[in-house]
């Protein structure tokens, strides 16, 4: 398929789709600019697409922050209130993506897709995946099978919404995965081949999805273990604004951390997640201490189907907006309840 007069910007972040081989130390750094990456792409000028070139960042996916990621949003958003481009495509590391990807669609409020792609094998290696992962993300952002998708992420050659996307391996070019709905589509033969229609979306309400007045929020995540003594969760007070909760099973905790949890919200919003990656949490099945419907009860919130990763940054959106109560938390976040 040709796209011509098709335009899609592409704003290049870093990470292993763009690292080289360090010969001082033998591992490999961030190296490449954007415009190298596309040079090294086999039959990408092909596709007639138009690309605008941002050199936005140049660094390992793990040292991105909350503020990279706004200033990445406010770039986007001024393109396409230019018109100038049909899509946009983010290159940066992996480690995070299924973070800053949910982060953005929680912000996107454009029909035109933002596609993220990066590379498990660095382009030392054998068979080096960046280049066909970018001419995939190239694709998928110029054409019209996903607008009004949000962000996705398309990686070995298959596209997950930002909302399910995990990374399930460390080393793997599989590594990517929705658990529970498995991906939304794959590019094949120059296409987008949908599974299944485009899914509802859920994006902050209208005031919240950037602060009026710029503020930093901390919000803790803590993960409950067997024989958890609750030590760490009473050193947040006056130290956090507030907390996920990755709880046992469908949302569970020993019983003795339930005090400790419950004066926790009395002066912090404290979501409930489970630590297991797939599924959601419970809300009215289990009514034993330290159950879902105990928590509940306590004040917690719960997160639905939400991982913990994509729960804090939520709640670290909502507070930096200044939604502090509860009910407006818990009514934001009910609505991404499957």
């Amino acid at each position: 398929m040709q796209f011509n007069g098709r335009t899609v910007a592409v704003f290049a972040l870093g990470g292993t789709i763009a690292t080289s081989s360090d010969p001082a130390t033998g591992g490999v750094v961030p190296a490449l600019s954007c415009e190298e990456l596309l040079e090294s792409v086999p039959g990408l000028r092909s596709l007639g697409v138009a690309l605008r070139i941002h050199e936005f960042r140049q660094v390992p996916s793990a040292s991105l922050t909350l503020d990279d990621l706004n200033a990445l949003h406010s770039a986007i958003k001024e393109e396409l209130d230019s018109e100038a481009v049909d899509g946009v495509v983010i290159v940066q590391g992996t480690d995070t993506i299924e973070e800053t990807s949910f982060h953005l669609d929680l912000l996107h409020r454009s029909d035109a897709p933002i596609v993220f792609t990066g590379a498990m094998r660095s382009p030392p290696l054998p068979g080096p995946d960046g280049p066909a992962n970018l001419y995939a993300a190239v694709l998928a952002a110029a054409g019209p099978w996903l607008r009004g998708a949000g962000c996705v992420v398309v990686l070995g050659d298959e596209v997950h919404p930002a909302r399910t996307v995990q990374k399930s391996h460390t080393v793997s070019t599989a590594a990517f995965s929705s658990p529970g709905s498995g991906p939304l589509g794959l590019v094949a033969e120059g296409r987008v081949r949908l599974n299944r229609p485009l899914p509802l979306r859920n994006v902050l309400p209208a005031g919240q999805e950037m602060p009026v007045v710029a503020r930093t929020a901390r919000v803790a995540l803590h993960t409950v273990t067997i024989g958890d003594d609750g030590t760490q969760l009473d050193l947040l007070k006056g130290h956090y604004e507030g907390l996920v909760l990755a709880a046992l099973g469908g949302g569970h905790v020993p019983e003795r951390l339930v005090p400790r949890l419950h004066r926790l919200t009395e002066h912090i919003p404290v979501v409930l997640c489970s630590r297991i990656a797939n599924g959601p949490v419970l809300t009215r099945t289990y009514s034993y201490p330290g159950s879902e419907r105990d928590l509940i009860s306590h004040g917690l919130i719960p997160a639905g189907d939400l991982n913990p990763y994509k729960a804090r940054l939520l709640l670290h959106r909502l507070l930096a907006a200044g939604c502090t109560g509860r009910a407006q938390i818990a009514r934001v976040f009910a609505a991404f309840a499957p």
